[in-house]
């Protein structure tokens, strides 16, 4: 019925326009939600993207907390076979200077024996089974032992296999000559083996394997007779907190490692977290333009105008004690932004490291000589911090809060324009019907009076 047409052919009237401009006035509610829907749908929208700013912040943040100031330190060698790599315990200013004797190597033994084939019976003369592998103590760590009829590579697989410390390998020498090489599973002097065959005592053992590298650490000379010994090509803490890897033995050339502060990258992160800062507070900005005209989604909104304030408040405050942020290069401009002057920074690091450490992180709660309790004071970077997280938290944010409020908002006009939706359509079903029983009405008065002027013009 609603998609019928009625225009009236007796009444003369334009019934379906009527029908439309009578819905039209009645779904003027229905017109006002739909524009309130779209207003609340633009405001989760805008409060999600100025949420991502926040978000932004608190990344730029944690990547200036203590422990990431504390590691901005680099280690630097001489050598180019010499690499040096520093952790957050290293001290800047440390140094060592030492020689690369010798590099770590893992022993390779081969048989005295050889065989026709790889799949040559393993079990020979020279080398009867089982066999009983010893460490580098001389300490028996088991046996190893093979099936009758077993080849050479299957002798190869069960060596490997039994995880005594050693792999194993066939070699072809030549045509018709196969060889058996072990190697140890791990470098340095730890590695070493001895193997020892059923026909031999602990006199002779190892006599069937020749030895073609030795097991043997990597040692460094610090001079004086005083070495430095690793297992493998790495020395782990040669420095507290330096770790110096040697690709290349040369006993003539001295190499030096020393550790610096990485000042370099605590100013990249510094720079990081005021670009996040700056872009947070001018989208804070442009989603609340309160100007005349302005037609921004979240217009005089002062609950998010007050989070730019708290931004701009977490830099210009004083940090406990220690003053002003400025002293680390932070500066707010009469627009509303915040500066930041490397050099100042760069400065405060190399000369007063405490003072620029206070200031971006703040200090931890202690204790005075006198036993007074020391309270704990944020610096600029974990107030920043503070205010990101209250504004971005997944589930207690500011932000977030907000922008589920307006989603919520948006669902209940939704289901009122959906019902509104139903009570249009009953609406026009109803003037649909009430409109065309008029004209059939009028037609059948249009009938009646045509009947009745032929029956009197025919009484004349």
């Amino acid at each position: 019925m609603a998609g019928m047409s009625v225009d009236g052919l007796v009444s003369g009237l334009d019934t379906t326009n009527l029908i439309n401009q009578l819905i039209s006035a009645e779904g003027a509610s229905q017109k006002a939600l739909k524009t309130r829907l779209t207003a609340t749908q633009q405001a989760a929208s805008a409060y999600r993207t100025v949420n991502t700013t926040f978000l932004a912040i608190t990344s730029a943040a944690e990547k200036l907390t203590p422990s990431a100031l504390a590691s901005a330190r680099t280690a630097s060698s001489t050598s180019s076979a010499v690499t040096a790599a520093a952790t957050a315990s290293a001290t800047p200013g440390a140094s060592v200077s030492f020689y690369v004797n010798s590099l770590a190597s893992t022993q390779v033994s081969l048989s005295r024996n050889t065989w026709t084939s790889a799949t040559a019976d393993a079990r020979i003369p020279g080398m009867t089974w089982p066999i009983e592998v010893y460490d580098d103590k001389d300490v028996s760590v088991g046996t190893i032992d093979i099936p009758a009829g077993a080849t050479l590579s299957e002798a190869a697989k069960a060596i490997t296999d039994a995880g005594k410390g050693m792999t194993a390998s066939v070699v072809k020498l030549a045509d018709n000559s196969y060889t058996l090489q072990l190697s140890s599973t791990k470098s340095g002097e730890a590695g070493k083996f001895t193997v020892r065959t059923a026909s031999e005592d602990t006199t002779t053992m190892g006599s069937t394997f020749l030895n073609t590298a030795d097991a043997k650490n990597a040692v460094l000379h610090l001079g004086g007779g005083v070495t430095s010994s690793s297992a493998t090509n790495t020395f782990a803490d040669l420095l507290p907190g330096v770790s110096v890897t040697v690709s290349k033995a040369d006993p003539e050339a001295q190499v030096s490692v020393a550790v610096a502060s990485n000042n370099d990258a605590v100013v990249a992160n510094v720079q990081k977290l005021v670009d996040a800062v700056n872009a947070a507070i001018t989208t804070v900005k442009d989603y609340t333009n309160n100007s005349k005209g302005s037609t921004a989604a979240l217009r005089g909104d002062y609950s998010i105008t007050s989070l730019a304030g708290q931004l701009l408040d977490a830099v210009s405050a004083g940090v406990g004690s220690s003053g002003s942020p400025a002293q680390a290069g932070f500066q707010l401009t009469k627009d509303g932004k915040i500066t930041f002057d490397k050099n100042v920074f760069t400065a405060a690091l190399k000369d007063k490291p405490e003072l620029a450490q206070t200031l971006v992180l703040g200090t931890a709660k202690g204790t005075a000589p006198d036993g007074t309790p020391i309270p704990a004071v944020k610096g600029v970077a974990a107030r920043l911090l503070d205010v990101a997280k209250s504004a971005s938290n997944a589930t207690t944010g500011t932000l977030v809060s907000m922008a589920s409020g307006k989603d919520s908002t948006a669902k209940d006009i939704q289901a009122r324009i959906d019902s509104w939706d139903l009570r249009l359509e009953k609406r026009r079903d109803t003037l649909t019907r009430q409109f065309t029983a008029m004209e059939t009405a009028l037609s059948s008065m249009r009938n009646q009076s045509t009947w009745l002027g032929s029956q009197l013009s025919s009484l004349g």
